[in-house]
């Protein structure tokens, strides 16, 4: 049952999650539109700059989590199998 939820289940979750953000695409800021509309190629290149700016960091970050929180998981269930938890 595992291993059928792993093949299927998740990434077929994962796929309907990325396909269903594609309308989101299209949808723009109306400031950011109006600014590089009136502006030149430069102004265009620095709101392309600041996008990824923006948008970097917290990636990076949220991927940093994700990876030391997968990395520490063995040692909580190893310390839960031994009996090191707090009990009352």
């Amino acid at each position: 049952m595992r291993s059928l939820l792993r093949s299927i289940v998740l990434p077929g979750a994962a796929l309907i999650l990325v396909l269903s953000a594609v309308p989101a695409f299209s949808q723009g800021c109306a400031l950011c539109y109006t600014q590089a509309a009136s502006s030149g190629a430069r102004m265009i290149q620095a709101l392309k700059s600041g996008i990824l700016i923006l948008i970097v960091p917290p990636t990076l970050g949220s991927v940093g989590m994700i990876f030391v929180m997968y990395k520490k998981r063995d040692q909580v269930r190893h310390s839960d199998e031994d009996g090191d938890t707090f009990r009352d």
